[in-house]
């Protein structure tokens, strides 16, 4: 069991908590929880690909404790994000109690050659919530591929685009709707630009020469994230859609889509997708 006091005491720690505290609890509580899942121990050598603004970098950093340490990498520049950018992020969490077990690298592409570590310099590779953002699945292919000498050990979490409850349909829907339409977009900044399925992320694993070795589903109903991405959805997608010059057939089936949505996400509370955790060994 989390305790909130806990999970508070590590909210604390980052930027987003200064002005929305109990939103980032509830989320600090979940990254806990998908930890947890994964089993890393303290004083172990993390390497975090995609850290964005710290969530998961603060709840690793509390988990590997003072022997451990976490290297947090993403591939935006530190002016990326709002409110606080990236590097504001960054530079907050530094100057917390958990900051002196952090280093964090921005602009760091883990496919760029120049850039690499040594074999097993790491204990755990973590990526989590992040693979969405690649541009297509061969991206994260590679980047599975390219994991594979620095760590033994592969812990992922992501959406699961199959919903347990119908609450979870608005978000299922308006996942689906942004990964239709990004399909047609380059170098996008959307939060979903390549959505795909926990089965054919397990077929990459399995592709690049990965052994799935746990596997648990993480409630993550609690979650604000259904709202936003309906929100964003409903604002950006016919636009975009338009604006692409998608082919008209399309786009009055991606109108009947977002009609579906604004029906079902206004009959009540929508709930977050569930989420599902992955160690995989190579």
């Amino acid at each position: 069991m989390i305790s909130t006091e806990l999970a508070e005491e590590i909210a604390k720690q980052t930027a987003v908590s200064l002005d929305h505290l109990s939103l980032q609890v509830v989320q600090t509580q979940f990254r806990m929880q998908v930890v947890q899942g994964w089993q890393i121990p303290q004083g172990a050598k993390v390497l975090e690909i995609g850290c964005g603004q710290g969530d998961m970098t603060a709840v690793l950093a509390h988990t590997v404790g003072p022997t451990g340490h976490v290297t947090a990498v993403d591939i935006a520049s530190p002016d990326y994000g709002a409110p606080a950018t990236v590097g504001e992020s960054a530079a907050h969490l530094k100057s917390t109690p958990l900051g002196k077990q952090i280093e964090f690298h921005f602009e760091f592409d883990v496919l760029d050659t120049t850039k690499d570590f040594p074999t097993n310099a790491f204990d755990y590779v973590v990526l989590s919530h992040c693979s969405w953002y690649f541009e297509d699945l061969e991206q994260l292919r590679q980047v599975l591929l390219r994991i594979r000498p620095w760590t033994r050990h592969l812990c992922y979490s992501e959406w699961d685009l199959e919903p347990q409850t119908i609450d979870q349909l608005p978000h299922l829907l308006a996942i689906l709707i942004q990964g239709q339409v990004e399909a047609y977009k380059v170098g996008s900044a959307g939060n979903v630009r390549t959505p795909f399925s926990r089965t054919r992320f397990k077929q990459l694993l399995q592709e690049t020469g990965w052994k799935v070795t746990a596997e648990s589903t993480v409630d993550s109903t609690s979650l604000q994230d259904a709202g936003w991405e309906i929100d964003i959805c409903l604002s950006d997608a016919l636009t975009d859609a338009e604006t692409l010059h998608l082919p008209s057939k399309h786009r009055e089936l991606l109108a009947s889509q977002v009609d579906i949505l604004k029906a079902v996400a206004g009959t009540g509370k929508n709930r977050s997708l569930p989420s599902y955790a992955i160690v995989a060994d190579r």
